[in-house]
């Protein structure tokens, strides 16, 4: 029987991560005892202290055991916890050692959504892949550089390390993690009890693209205002580097730092993000959305807005955009 410790830590903690991960993981339990198998989990509530307030005190959540209580441990589960990093890093200092401890003994660690940037604080991820809510890619590249990020995924492995996306994905991340514990056939059965869509590794089509200006280089937001503005144009690197009075490589080198994109990749970006809202809210074909945009090299943009969100044009439209499906 394996042993799940699911982590109740201090602060403004994700309870959905909490409760589902717990009902999720005692399901495997109750499909196993149908089948006339044992339990495959023992799944308990782990904290460092014998309550945690939740929410602002709107939820109180009691572990079943503290930290000293396990000695030895086969999966943690982090659930999110929002709030400043360091701040939450400090309430939660006391779990670090025991998690480092138990990961040196052989356990295996899941991180959800922006726990990441817990679980990156004790040194554990660097130089692993790791994923996280998309929204916060950015700041998490900031703060933890030596982490290999890749927020397109939706969960990612590594050296016994998983990570999960945005939100509800950690119910991906659950059921990938319940077919390597117990099996595909149960993993499937937890899939379709819980309507949880098997299989989905990327989370780019629910990326929202609002433009990385979280920095302090306003030659690069000039030229990232000038990108928004003119996306239905032809815009080249020589042409922002002569309106900053920069010289390209200088300009490229500053513009990649600032937005963790290249110039090239951030003009395709803005010029998609364009697209998928026609798509989402208009009539238009693929073709006329495809011209608005600046493109007219059909192949071209059909390969560059698959690339950025997982899915080709058309299917992007049917799954955002009904009416438009329905008129067609």
């Amino acid at each position: 029987m394996k042993h799940i410790s699911i982590l109740i830590p201090h602060g403004h903690t994700s309870v959905v991560n909490i409760e589902g991960s717990h009902q999720i993981m005692n399901e495997v339990n109750s499909i196993c005892k149908n089948m006339g198998r044992p339990p495959l989990f023992k799944v308990q509530l782990v904290g460092i202290s014998r309550e945690a307030s939740q929410r602002n005190g709107l939820f109180i959540i009691s572990p079943d055991v503290l930290i000293d209580d396990v000695q030895k441990t086969d999966l943690i589960i982090i659930p999110a916890v929002h709030g400043d990093p360091e701040q939450v890093m400090k309430m939660n200092a006391a779990f670090v050692p025991w998690i480092k401890e138990q990961y040196k003994k052989g356990a295996e660690v899941a991180t959800m959504c922006i726990a990441s940037f817990f679980l990156a604080s004790t040194g554990l991820l660097n130089g692993k892949q790791c994923a996280t809510h998309w929204s916060a890619a950015n700041k998490f590249r900031e703060l933890f550089p030596e982490v290999n990020l890749v927020d397109d995924k939706i969960m990612t492995e590594d050296d016994g390390i998983y990570s999960s996306g945005g939100a509800y994905s950690f119910t991906n991340l659950l059921v990938y993690i319940i077919e390597k514990y117990a099996g595909r056939d149960i993993a499937i059965m937890i899939a379709k009890s819980f309507m949880i869509d098997i299989d989905r590794i990327s989370q780019s089509p629910f990326i929202i693209f609002q433009g990385q200006k979280s920095h302090d280089d306003e030659s690069i937001k000039k030229a990232q205002e000038f990108i928004e503005n003119n996306f239905d144009e032809k815009i080249t690197v020589d042409q922002l580097a002569s309106m900053l009075a920069l010289g390209r490589r200088n300009m490229e080198r500053r513009f990649k730092k600032a937005t963790s994109n290249t110039v090239i990749e951030y003009i395709q970006r803005v010029k998609i993000e364009a697209a998928k809202k026609n798509l989402e809210n208009g009539r238009k074909n693929v073709n006329e959305v495809m011209y608005e945009v600046g493109y007219s090299d059909t192949k071209a943009f059909r390969t560059i807005f698959k690339r950025i969100t997982g899915l080709s044009p058309i299917e992007y439209r049917s799954k955002y955009n009904k009416e438009a499906v329905m008129m067609a």
